[in-house]
C-alpha cells in the first residue's frame, strides 16, 4: 500500500516583526488526511504560522507548497482563495443573515443541483440534517461549530488550517465536538494543521505534534514520543506538572537520597536534573520510622511529610516535604488518597519514567 500524498510542504519559514523574528526557519510536512497539531505557549509564532501558510500574512523567507504547488515564496504570494485551503478559527464567523445552508455553500462556485446536494452532504456528515434554514443565532456553539467546518469543507480543500477552533466550546461539549470533526476531516483525506496551547487537545486529536517554543520547533513526534521522550525539561512541563531532583553527575553516576541514577553524556561534576512526573511516584507507609526495602526497578525509598492532600476527582495529589532537604515533591494516586498533613510517607521513583537534563534546560 503505497503512502498518502503529502498535502502541505513548509520549508525554512521565517517572519519577522520590527527586526524581532516571530517565527524563526520553520518546516512542515504533513500528509492526505494526516493531522499535526502545532503546540506551544501563547507569542511563541503559532497563528503567524498558520497565517502565512494561509496567504493572510506574508513571509520573510521559506516556500509553502500545496499539493505539489508552490503557493508562496520570496517571489510569489497567491490569496487565499487560490490556495485550496480551508480557514476555521476560534470565532466561527458565520454570516449572521445569511441561513445555515447559505453559511455552508458560500466559498462553492458550482451549478445550483451540485451546491444543494454538496451543501445536504455536508450537514448529515456533521450530524445536522434539516438545519439548513436556520440562522446562527438559533443555533448553540456546538452546532455553529459544525456549520463553520462544513463550510470550510465545502470546497473540498487540499489542507484544512485551525486556530483555537474548541476554544470557545463548553468543556463538556468539547470532545464530542473534537471526535466529530477529527472524524470528518481524516475521511475528506484533508491535511490538518491544527494550532493549540492545549497539551490535551494535541495528545488527543494529533497524529503527530510538533512542540513550538520561541518561533521554532524544538520537538516533533508522535503524542506517545513527544510525552515519554521529552527534549528538554521546559517539553516535559509542557505536558503536565513535573518535580525535579537537583544533583551533581560523578562518573556516570548520580547521588540522590532516592539512590544513585545513570547520568551517561554528562561531563565530571555537571548539574543535572531529574525529571517525574507526579504519577510515577510511588507512595509507601512509614513502618516505625523505616520504609520498603530498595528494589531495581524503583530504588531506595526517601520519606517526607505531607503538607497538602486534595481529591481532583479521577486523581488525589499530595504534595511533601522530604526530610533529606526540605525540598517539595508532589505525588498523584487514582482516586480518593487524602492522608493528614503532617503524616509520615515514603517515596520511590520509578527509574524507569525518569528523565535526565543539564541543570537549566
Amino acid at each position: 500500500m503505497s503512502p498518502p500524498p503529502v498535502r502541505l510542504h513548509v520549508t525554512g519559514l521565517t517572519r519577522a516583526f520590527g527586526g524581532q523574528p516571530v517565527v524563526d526557519d520553520l518546516s512542515l510536512t504533513i500528509a492526505a488526511g494526516q493531522v499535526t497539531c502545532l503546540l506551544g505557549p501563547s507569542g511563541c509564532g503559532k497563528s503567524t504560522t498558520l497565517r502565512m501558510i494561509a496567504g493572510v500574512e506574508p513571509l520573510d523567507n521559506g516556500r509553502v507548497v500545496i499539493d505539489g504547488r508552490v503557493v508562496a515564496d520570496q517571489g510569489l504570494h497567491l490569496p487565499p482563495e487560490a490556495r485550496s485551503v480551508g480557514l476555521m478559527f476560534q470565532d466561527f464567523a458565520l454570516f449572521p443573515h445569511m441561513t445555515v445552508a447559505q453559511n455552508v455553500g458560500f466559498g462553492l462556485r458550482d451549478a445550483r443541483d451540485y451546491k444543494a446536494r454538496r451543501v445536504d452532504a455536508l450537514l448529515e456528515r456533521v450530524n445536522l440534517t434539516g438545519f439548513g434554514p436556520k440562522h446562527p443565532h438559533q443555533l448553540s456553539g456546538g452546532e455553529q461549530q459544525r456549520v463553520a467546518l462544513a463550510r470550510a469543507l465545502a470546497p473540498r480543500p487540499r489542507v484544512m488550517l485551525m486556530d483555537e477552533p474548541f476554544s470557545g466550546l463548553d468543556n463538556r461539549l468539547r470532545d464530542g465536538i473534537r471526535d466529530t470533526t477529527l472524524e470528518v476531516l481524516k475521511d475528506e483525506g484533508t491535511a490538518v494543521l491544527l494550532v493549540t496551547h492545549e497539551p490535551d487537545e494535541a495528545l488527543r486529536m494529533g497524529d503527530e505534534i510538533a512542540l513550538m517554543r520561541a518561533g521554532r520547533i524544538v520537538q516533533r513526534g508522535s503524542p506517545y514520543n513527544v510525552y515519554n521522550a521529552p527534549v528538554d525539561r521546559a517539553a516535559a512541563a509542557f505536558f503536565s506538572d513535573i518535580n525535579v531532583i537537583r544533583g551533581t553527575s560523578r562518573g556516570a553516576l548520580t547521588n540522590t537520597p532516592f539512590g544513585a541514577f545513570l547520568t551517561p553524556g554528562h561531563a565530571e561534576g555537571a548539574e543535572v536534573e531529574i525529571v517525574i512526573r507526579p504519577q510515577h511516584l510511588k507512595i509507601d507507609f512509614d513502618r516505625a520510622g523505616r520504609g520498603p526495602n530498595p528494589t531495581p526497578q524503583d530504588g531506595t525509598a526517601a520519606r517526607g511529610t505531607v503538607t497538602r492532600a486534595r481529591f481532583l476527582g479521577r486523581e488525589s495529589l499530595v504534595d511533601f516535604a522530604m526530610d533529606f532537604d526540605g525540598s517539595r515533591l508532589t505525588a498523584s494516586v487514582p482516586n480518593v488518597f487524602l492522608p493528614k498533613p503532617g503524616t509520615a510517607l515514603w517515596l520511590m521513583i520509578r527509574r524507569d519514567r525518569c528523565f535526565v537534563f543539564p541543570a537549566g534546560r
